[in-house]
Parts: structure tokens; sequence; C-alpha cells
């Protein structure tokens, strides 16, 4: 009978961590429709925030894999906009549509694996060979940050520091257009895109080898290269899966604005790791989901939607935002200290 309670207690612990995002966002939407009644709770203004959630959730699907592996990566916002001016580039070359979105897309995927070998020092290995060293592994964080100013300054380059505008109407537009009738009614394309991303994403985290391994090497990489994982292999490939994913985003955020535009998604590096975060992913890894970061994401735009359907000014709302990122933070500590 001792027993008992004590596994009762364990198992509300792992659990309520999971269901605190989505008691955040339920508690949060409840009380902005209350205080603004069918303005805010209305179908449209619904549809309108899955819209505005998807290009940062779908960028944050693959910056999970990165922050469950014990990474973090800066410089997923100038990846979208990078990404935003080369597809624009090559619809403007006569390409079609899908191949040139597949291109950017792999364009971005392959910059993510040049990240990984430098974080991993697979990129540097011939420097370290000269100099009779091992290999120069570097810190995510300085290598994305570099990468975050370089990408930016590629994207306005390319752009000759001026947005590169769509000619005609590609139905690359129509993924961002919430339709009346049809099959995708009810939200945009790109929304059911998001979605179907994410549902994959999560089946590869739950139930692939690749999935263990990623929050193996979160959950303590020594001991996960002792029991055969290839952490250095590991590292490359969620670099990879995040270049992927903001490439998808940098589709989506073309077809929103309808121009390749290099300035674009500044500060989305903070609302990728935020929606992550606040998701209950934990930022020394080996710990996170698809589902809690999706909620994390929509919480975001909950927030922002409400705030500005009050009318409060945008410090007040970055504010609010900053205050939400500090408590997942805070609580992820706790739990990570009582772990």
């Amino acid at each position: 009978m001792t027993g008992e309670p004590r596994a009762d207690h364990a198992l509300w612990r792992r659990t309520l961590p999971r269901l605190g995002p989505l008691l955040g966002l339920a508690i949060t939407w409840s009380l902005f429709a209350v205080a603004l009644g069918s303005k805010f709770w209305g179908w449209e203004n619904q549809r309108l925030m899955l819209l505005q959630t998807s290009i940062v959730a779908t960028a944050a699907i693959g910056a999970t894999f990165v922050v469950i592996a014990g990474a973090i990566d800066l410089s997923v916002g100038s990846a979208i906009a990078l990404g935003t001016v080369i597809i624009a580039l090559l619809l403007g070359a006569g390409l079609p549509v899908a191949f040139a979105a597949l291109l950017g897309i792999a364009a971005l995927a392959t910059i993510g694996a040049l990240v990984g070998l430098l974080v991993t020092g697979h990129l540097l290995a011939p420097l370290a060979k000269l100099r009779g060293g091992t290999r120069l592994e570097l810190s995510p964080f300085i290598v994305t940050l570099a990468m975050w100013g370089a990408l930016r300054g590629a994207a306005k380059g390319l752009g000759d520091n001026g947005p590169v505008y769509l000619e005609g109407k590609p139905w690359l537009l129509e993924l961002m257009r919430n339709a009346a009738s049809g099959p995708f009614a009810g939200a945009a394309p790109g929304v059911w895109l998001t979605l179907v991303l994410a549902a994959c994403a999560a089946f590869v985290l739950r139930a692939t080898r690749f999935g263990r391994h990623v929050f193996a090497v979160g959950s303590n990489e020594e001991t996960a290269r002792l029991c055969g994982v290839a952490v250095a292999r590991t590292k490359v490939l969620v670099f990879l899966v995040a270049g992927a994913c903001a490439g998808l985003a940098a589709v989506l955020q073309l077809a929103y604005l309808g121009m390749g535009d290099p300035t674009t998604a500044e500060g989305h590096e903070l609302r990728v790791i935020a929606a992550v975060v606040i998701g209950g992913a934990s930022l020394t890894g080996g710990e996170g989901s698809i589902l809690g970061t999706l909620v994390g994401a929509l919480l975001m735009t909950v927030v922002d939607n409400g705030c500005t359907k009050l009318g409060l000014a945008n410090w007040v709302q970055e504010i609010v935002t900053g205050a939400i990122i500090l408590i997942a933070v805070v609580l992820d500590r706790l739990r990570t200290r009582r772990t």
C-alpha cells in the first residue's frame, strides 16, 4: 500500500510538465475570450491565429530536435529570410514553383548540416590535424550566433539590399490564404502542412532509432557515446532537420508576404526558442515534445493577438511574452533540480 502513493506522485510529476503548457494555453485563451467576446473567439480570428502560428511553429519543430539534443540554434530567423530570397530569385529565373521551393529547402538543409559539422568539429578536422591536435568542437551558441549574422548578410546581398518581388501570382501564394471551401476549408493549406510536419516529426522522435539517439545525446552525451550512439552524426542530423524545417518555414513566409524579404523574420530566433521552451523542452537537453512546441507557439500567438485586440502597445506584448518565457525557464530549472 505504501508504494501506491509514491507511484501516483511520480506519475503526476511526469505528467504535469506535459499538461502545463496546454493548461496555460487554455487559461490564457479563456481570459481573452471573456475579456473580448466574439471579437476574439470568433472563427475568423481563430483561423488568423492558426495562420500566424504556422510559420514559427514550422521552424520550431526543427528547433525541438536541436534543443532536445542539448544544443541551440540562434540563426533560424536569418535562415528563413535567406530562404525567402533564394526561392523568390529561383522563381524569377523561371523555375517551376515546386522545384524552386524544394531547392530553397535543400539549400537551408545543407546550411544546417554545415552548422552541425562546425559544431562537431568535422569541418575543421584538416586544421586540427595540421596542428597535431584532436578534433576541434565548437559551441552551438557561438556557431549559430555567427551564422545569425552571416545568413542575414547573405540574404541582403542576394536581394541587393531590397525585397525580391514575385512576377504574376504563383500558386505558392495560396498556401497562406484561408480557403472558404474545398479540401482545405477552415484553415489555410500552410496550417495543414505544419500539422502534417508535426505528426511526422513526433513519430520520428518517439518511434525511431534516430529519435531515441536524439534524446540520449541530450540527456548525457558521454553515456550515449559509451552505449554506441554516433553522437557527432546525431548532432549533424538534428541541425540538418532544423535547416530543412527553416526552409519550409521560408516557403510559408514567402507565401504570406508575397515576396522575398531579407529583413523578414527578425526576432524569430527568440520566438522559435521560446515556443520550444514554453512547450516543456529543457534547455539542458534530453526532454521535449513536438506537441508541446506547437502549444508554445500557439500560446505566444494568442497573447499577441489578445493584447492587440485589447489595444495594448507592442512593448506591453513584449513584456508579457518575456514574462511567459521567464516563467517557463524557471519551471524547467526547478523540474531539473528535483530530478
